[in-house]
């Protein structure tokens, strides 16, 4: 891990699902009233100052080149116009942060300089210890990875302390929660345990590099109105994946 990161502040990555930004049963593909309220929580935990925030957001409120590569389109070209959809949220949820006052940068691994800063791994590390929320947008750049990974690749080189990923549920379960009543929650459960029961919360790309580079995962649900602000200033809402289990 990188010795960038000050030692008087956590340095987290969050992970938002394009889904998350918009709400259920809504035909917008981004919804402001979770955009804003997503923005008011992350902005309660930065003006503590207790942190240093990145933030990736997925694209799946508007393409899923997986989905899309299984209806016959070429892998590669779905994969790319799903990292178009995650500078548009990205975008969106900037202008959220900044109309609140709260200092952030969108950096994005494919170049589009009208709308974006183009990813520099040291000045983004610089902005980050500027106090400046620092949102990675465009994936890794490369097709055949998903969000997931670009979140846990992001933090690995920015040395961040863990990666926080908001989703539909509370934590990590044995089995899909919403088929099987008998589900079981972990409060804390082993990246080798995760990979090898294939659970879904996360692709397997992201929890090998997370356990290649010790840094562990919170799982927590995002619908529950103080989460993203107590995630980031490290409260227990959700699972922890970790080397431990």
């Amino acid at each position: 891990m990188s010795s960038e990161k000050p030692s008087t502040r956590r340095r987290v990555i969050l992970k938002l699902s394009g889904e998350a930004l918009r709400e259920s049963g809504s035909r917008d593909n981004i919804s402001p009233e979770i955009v804003d309220r997503i923005a008011n929580e992350v902005k309660e935990a930065v003006n503590s100052g207790k942190v240093e925030l990145g933030i990736v957001v997925g694209g799946g409120n508007f393409w899923r080149g997986a989905s899309a590569s299984a209806r016959g389109m070429d892998r590669a070209t779905a994969d790319y116009v799903g990292m178009l959809a995650t500078v548009m949220n990205s975008l969106a949820l900037q202008g959220a942060l900044e109309e609140k006052g709260v200092a952030c940068v969108v950096q994005s691994a494919i170049e589009m300089k009208n709308v974006a800063e183009t990813f520099i791994r040291r000045k983004a590390a610089k902005q980050l210890e500027d106090g400046k929320v620092v949102i990675f947008a465009a994936g890794t750049g490369s097709p055949f990875f998903s969000t997931d990974t670009t979140a846990a690749l992001r933090a690995s080189e920015m040395g961040a302390h863990m990666v926080l990923k908001a989703t539909m549920v509370d934590g990590v379960y044995d089995s899909d929660p919403k088929k099987n009543p008998d589900a079981k929650r972990f409060d804390r459960v082993s990246f080798q345990e995760c990979i090898s029961r294939q659970f879904k919360v996360m692709d397997a790309t992201a929890f090998s590099l997370c356990m290649d580079n010790k840094i562990p995962i919170v799982i927590f649900d995002l619908g529950k109105h103080g989460n993203v602000t107590e995630a980031i200033l490290g409260a227990d809402v959700g699972t922890v994946v970790d080397a431990e289990g």
